[in-house]
């Protein structure tokens, strides 16, 4: 036999502290399911660009049928050994992106670094420098990326002597940087203010004690 069971329910905001964590709580473990870091792999194939990496893609079914390229970005994260990022591709030596990469993200030290290396290695031999990145293994880091490097020109000059080395280390360096990303949106999004935010948004209510009700 049907009863009808009444309950009060509560907005976020109108919890004990005990409560509002354990609602907060509840909203964390499934406000990732979605795609939240689509603004860092935007950002990060813009740079990509700037910098003369061009990412691999691959297929990806969409709901409603066919296809979208999704661009070869990895990563885990974010409180485990072996946890990084890592990304598919080839490089080549993009004009003018030491000035490029200040237009677009003035304030970024670490990329104006990256860059001004990259054009450095180039320079030394004479922008015929290219690299074959590609992913190896179970993990997703700056070293689970097999980088190989070659110079191409008519002379079949040799690479200077670090060359190798120094562009493998650059592109290390920016996977290394966008895993940084990753980890500051994650932290931002996981934010008590974020949170209260997203529930307070989406009219959600819990019980006297934090659990969800509606």
């Amino acid at each position: 036999m049907a009863e009808i069971i009444e309950t009060t329910v509560f907005g976020l905001e109108e919890l004990s502290e005990e409560a509002k964590e354990k609602a907060r709580d509840w909203y964390r473990q499934g406000a990732f399911d979605h795609d939240w870091y689509w603004a860092v792999y935007e950002d990060f194939e813009r740079i990509c660009e700037i910098l003369g990496v061009s990412l691999a893609t691959v297929p990806v079914r969409l709901y409603g049928g066919g296809f979208r390229r999704k661009p070869c970005i990895w990563f885990s994260g974010f409180a485990s050994q072996g946890d990084g990022a890592c990304f598919e591709g080839d490089y080549s030596y993009a004009r003018r992106c030491a000035s490029a990469i200040r237009d677009y993200a003035p304030k970024d030290e670490e990329l104006h670094r990256i860059a001004d290396a990259l054009a450095a290695i180039q320079w030394r031999n004479f922008f015929q420098l290219s690299a074959r990145i590609s992913h190896r293994g179970r993990y997703y880091h700056e070293y689970s990326m097999e980088i190989g490097v070659q110079r191409d020109g008519l002379g079949h000059q040799d690479m200077t002597a670090t060359a190798e080395d120094d562009v493998s280390e650059a592109l290390r360096d920016l996977a290394r940087w966008l895993y940084g990303k990753l980890e500051d949106e994650s932290d931002y999004l996981s934010s008590d203010a974020v949170v209260d935010e997203a529930i307070i948004a989406n009219g959600y209510s819990f019980t006297e004690q934090g659990e969800r009700f509606g």
